[in-house]
C-alpha cells in the first residue's frame, strides 16, 4: 500500500493564483523555454503546456484585479 504525504499539495492553478505576478511570468517564461527546446515527451510536453494555460489563466485575474485597483486609485484622485 502507497504511502500518504503529509504535507499537502497544491494544485498549480492554485499555487499560480497564491504567488506574485513576476514569479507566475518567470514560470510561464520557464515553460515556453522548455515547450521550445522540443526534447520533451508528449505526455511531458502536454504537461508543460496544462501548467502554462493555468498560469496564463491566473495572471489574467491578477492583471484584471490590478487595473481593477488603478482604476479605482484613479477615480479617488479625480474627486480631489
Amino acid at each position: 500500500m502507497p504511502r500518504k504525504k503529509t504535507e499537502e499539495v497544491q494544485a498549480p492553478e492554485t499555487q499560480a493564483a497564491g504567488q506574485g505576478i513576476e514569479e507566475n511570468f518567470s514560470r510561464l517564461e520557464e515553460i515556453i523555454k522548455e515547450l521550445e527546446a522540443g526534447d520533451r515527451s508528449l505526455e511531458e510536453t502536454f504537461a508543460g503546456y496544462e501548467e502554462g494555460m493555468k498560469l496564463v489563466k491566473a495572471l489574467s485575474g491578477q492583471i484584471d484585479k490590478v487595473e481593477k485597483q488603478i482604476l479605482i486609485l484613479s477615480e479617488g484622485d479625480d474627486d480631489e
